[in-house]
């Protein structure tokens, strides 16, 4: 990664997006864009109240974090997205197409259990399920990396430099 790229840190509810997604732009030096503030209410009420989205839900949530990334091409940046199908990393990859994914990958156990201890999100601890049936992992021929979300949020990022090819500050 020797010129910015935007980075969408991507993976299941409760994987660390929001704690990582951060950690990784100040060490990139680029700016940050939280994935769940382009959400239109109409999904946090779906989500909050146990509605898993559908592909028609996150079409229009999508196209405006592609928007974001689409703006920050050539300047960099870190974006949060679970982008949990092919599809959808497509759709994002059309808007920006040098995005690069990073993809927080964990044991279900442990992500839930974090998902059980963090407080004021929407995300309610039962539709990880729903999250693991729709997870496509990256394929060969996508651009980005997975990583291992055990250990802390700074082991996590370090990791996350490293597979993007980026030293650790």
């Amino acid at each position: 990664m020797s010129t910015p790229h935007v980075v969408v840190v991507m993976g299941v509810a409760g994987t660390g997006k929001t704690t990582i997604g951060p950690l990784l732009a100040r060490a990139l030096g680029v700016p940050y864009a939280e994935g769940d503030d382009f959400h239109p209410p109409e999904n946090i009420a779906k989500m909050s109240a146990g509605t898993p989205l559908g592909d028609d839900d996150r079409w229009p949530w999508l196209d405006a974090i592609g928007q974001w990334a689409h703006g920050r091409a050539g300047a960099g940046g870190v974006v949060s997205s679970s982008a949990l199908k092919r599809a959808y990393r497509d759709r994002l990859r059309a808007a920006a197409p040098g995005a690069v994914f990073l993809h927080l990958t964990g044991e279900r156990e442990l992500i839930e259990r974090r998902m059980a201890g963090r407080r004021g999100h929407f995300m309610p601890t039962r539709l990880l399920d729903s999250q693991f049936a729709a997870l496509q992992p990256l394929d060969a021929d996508e651009s980005g990396v997975a990583v291992d979300v055990s250990g802390t949020p700074e082991e996590i990022t370090a990791r996350a430099l490293a597979a993007l090819g980026r030293p650790t500050p």
